[in-house]
């Protein structure tokens, strides 16, 4: 497998193309490979749940993180399409409130990596989308936190913002500013 590291706009999050074989017969290609994967990117982590959403049309998820026990990311679409988000919300980072912004799809087969101290969020662009998540954390309800989606102080280009479908947590979510940030 050869992965190839694209860097962002934020130095930790990393977009991840993989190698993909293909013929007429369809394609092949190893989307999780942790030898690989340490080699690529320089960080070695054990990914310990896997979790798998399926979204429709405007359904916008996050921006979500964890006090306890921070979750790092490798996110990839399976079917349809989103505009994936993290944002720094490490209050000693030089790019603290910075995001980046990427779009997945099962077409590019791209892969995010959203770092521990990184809030994530995304909405879909497509029909529907499934969204494939390996986190190196458990999810932890308890500590579970959401950062508005439209906090102003960060400005996130979303592609639309009409139309939105929200979780009733993510509508409500608190700006950056007052939210519970133990990073």
């Amino acid at each position: 497998m050869k992965l190839t590291i694209i860097p962002t706009a934020l130095p930790d999050v990393l977009i991840i193309e993989p190698k993909v074989l293909q013929d007429s017969r369809g394609f092949f290609f190893e989307s999780f490979n942790a030898r690989e994967f340490e080699q690529a990117t320089g960080l070695q982590r054990e990914f310990v749940q896997d979790n798998h959403s399926r979204s429709v049309l405007n359904v916008l998820r996050g921006l979500h993180y964890q006090t306890r026990r921070p979750q790092g990311k490798l996110v990839r679409v399976v079917a349809g399409e989103v505009f994936d988000v993290a944002v720094d919300i490490r209050k000693q980072s030089p790019t603290f409130g910075k995001w980046v912004g990427v779009s997945l799809s099962a077409e590019n087969r791209r892969q995010l990596w959203v770092p521990e101290g990184f809030a994530h969020g995304f909405m879909v662009t497509s029909e529907f989308a499934d969204v494939l998540y390996k986190m190196t954390d458990f999810y932890d309800q308890l500590h579970e936190c959401a950062i508005a989606w439209n906090d102003p102080d960060i400005g996130i280009a979303w592609p639309t913002k009409q139309n939105l479908i929200l979780h009733a947590r993510d509508a409500s979510a608190p700006a950056l500013r007052h939210a519970e940030n133990p990073f």
